[in-house]
């Protein structure tokens, strides 16, 4: 009798052990799911679209710096899309008479000098000073309704940003463009804040 229960408790340890489950070996649940090659494929394919959009757009014509040559001022793709370098000066023009006249005018095509006063392209790269911690509607804000750096409360956006024709841009053409920003080298440039009218400073 003694002999039966004993093989009957081995045979039921052993089915025990058997049948639960070794968690070490168990796949673990709060895994992030693996980005499959179809959704990668489509996102290069988005930033590709966006890449396309910046350049046709002629987004670099103001927010690339420029740089000298015998030819004359060519787009530095090593600072593209950075905006108007922090330590560049602004045109140097008598600009009480710019604003009487309404006239409009720049050297670098980085920053604008005119009746409205002085304003500088904006960095768009990934990096934090420039839209790195913008969100999508952000974005769609910035363009869509002409609003500094896509907040709701903020200024508008100065001249000779085209918002005001670029709003008229798809859903999916902006998410495309915003995707391939996001998607650049990032460059550190804090670009200068705009300078009001010479009129509006002195109070005339």
């Amino acid at each position: 009798m003694k002999i039966y229960l004993l093989i009957s408790s081995l045979l039921l340890f052993s089915i025990l052990i058997l049948s639960t489950p070794v968690l070490k070996n168990q796949p673990k649940t709060d895994r992030k799911p693996a980005v499959s090659g179809t959704v990668l494929q489509a996102n290069q394919e988005q930033i590709k679209r966006g890449e396309h959009l910046v350049l046709t757009s002629a987004c670099h014509d103001c927010h690339t710096p420029k740089k000298m040559t015998d030819k004359g001022p060519v787009m530095d793709y090593d600072r593209a899309l950075s905006g108007h370098p922090a330590n560049e000066p602004a045109p140097d023009v008598n600009r009480k008479e710019m604003e009487q006249k309404g006239l409009i005018v720049t050297s670098t095509l980085t920053s604008w000098v005119g009746p409205w006063g002085i304003s500088y392209a904006a960095n768009l790269t990934s990096d934090a000073t420039g839209i790195g911690k913008w969100t999508e509607k952000q974005f769609f804000t910035a363009i869509r309704e002409g609003k500094y750096k896509g907040l709701e409360n903020s200024r508008m956006l100065l001249p000779p940003m085209p918002w005001d024709m670029y709003k008229n841009m798809t859903d999916e053409e902006l998410r495309a463009i915003f995707a391939y920003l996001k998607s650049t080298k990032p460059i550190k440039n804090v670009v200068p804040a705009p300078t009001p009218p010479v009129t509006a400073a002195s109070g005339k």
